[in-house]
């Protein structure tokens, strides 16, 4: 199957106790090297309590045991050992066709894409292989925030069966160990420029107990997703949710008649001010930790933020924040002292302190966190 020299194919499969599908998935990789009369490889990237393993290396597969769980961690260790110009990946239980593989190697060699991705909406996708949820909801849902946030332009972006060239490969610097692996290398792909084209394929049920948890999986696509991108899901959010506190706070000063309608609104512009502030925040030590990370892109108002990010000023500004927090609540307390503990109509000005204060310590203990995360970073 392979020879002194470099194999032109390297076909990665990360496996998990497969061993009922393991030899013909095997099989049909060396079937469709044949069809393309090639010389490649096969890497198993196996963590498998069954003899997966043993039957992998009985059929001439290369297998190698990552150090760790994870279906990133699988897939970032068989590219270690991968020698091909062309490296593709698949799963180990038969939902994708390895007879696929040379619709993929074909646009690479052609040199229509450095980046192919199976499309499993746009092909066939068989009875019961892939249950409502992922193919309605799901897939399509998470498809359309890649597509939207990183312009990534497939319509299937969790399919598993891709393949990539050797040279842009090493261009994704590929970090993540779990199952956003997958849209990491959607994300990165457009990032560095890469060539994508898709091929459609058929998707078959799998044989065997699946390992995919929706809900789990898909949060994790989702949170890694805002760490690319935190501006959409918590940047605009807190700036929209702010101004709308402010505004309300504002427009009841002016406009307001019924105590109890100004002491509500009061009330609610008031937390929709706090939440706004935390939610920017959350949203800036994100894009904090994204830039130590090394996934962070800086574009329009977050870029001069971090530009323009100062310990020493926004400790000034968080302080300045409190004492005035503490100033008027003091002088809530010694109204109330004169008159003589009782009954005082210093709500608003109680809540406008307790405001105060709260984002003079969100502001100080935030400046501390983003510096820390961006204490080794230019």
């Amino acid at each position: 199957m392979s020879t002194l020299n470099e194999p032109l194919v390297s076909v990665v499969i990360p496996t998990l106790n497969e061993g009922g599908t393991i030899g013909e998935c095997i099989g049909r990789v060396i079937t469709a090297y044949k069809i393309m009369g090639i010389d490649g490889e096969i890497i198993i990237a196996d963590n498998s309590t069954d003899n997966t393993p043993n039957i992998a290396q009985s059929l001439g597969a290369k297998v190698v045991t990552p150090k760790k769980m994870g279906y990133g961690n699988a897939y970032r260790e068989g590219f270690k050992h991968a020698r091909g110009k062309y490296v593709v990946i698949l799963d180990g239980d038969l939902t994708y066709d390895p007879l696929e593989i040379p619709k993929f190697i074909k646009l690479l060699e052609d040199g229509k894409a450095d980046f192919v991705m199976g499309t499993r909406l746009k092909g066939d996708i068989k009875k019961g292989a892939m249950p409502p949820l992922h193919r309605y909801i799901g897939n399509p849902v998470l498809t359309w925030l890649l597509n939207v946030l990183f312009k990534a332009g497939i319509s299937d972006s969790h399919c598993g069966m891709r393949a990539i060239t050797r040279d842009a490969l090493g261009e994704l610097d590929l970090q993540t160990s779990g199952m956003e692996f997958a849209s990491e290398m959607v994300i990165e792909a457009p990032r560095k420029g890469l060539k994508i084209a898709e091929v459609p394929i058929s998707y078959y049920p799998r044989k065997g107990v699946s390992k995919l948890s929706s809900f789990s999986d898909g949060w994790r696509h989702l949170r890694f997703m805002m760490l690319y991108r935190p501006v959409p899901f918590l940047n605009i959010p807190g700036i929209i949710a702010l101004l709308l506190g402010l505004a309300l706070i504002i427009f009841i000063q002016i406009h307001g008649s019924s105590n109890d309608i100004r002491m509500h609104s009061f009330i609610l512009g008031s937390f929709l001010i706090l939440i706004g502030y935390h939610t920017l925040l959350s949203g800036l030590y994100i894009d904090a930790f994204g830039k130590t990370y090394g996934v962070s892109e800086k574009v329009g108002y977050i870029k001069r933020l971090m530009n323009y990010h100062s310990l020493e000023r926004e400790l000034i500004i968080g302080s300045a924040l409190l004492l005035a927090g503490v100033i008027l609540g003091i002088s809530v307390i010694l109204d109330w002292w004169m008159v003589g503990y009782g009954s005082i109509q210093e709500v608003q000005k109680a809540i406008m302190a307790m405001v105060l204060s709260m984002l003079g310590i969100e502001t100080i203990f935030s400046s501390i966190i983003i510096s820390l995360l961006l204490l080794n970073r230019d």
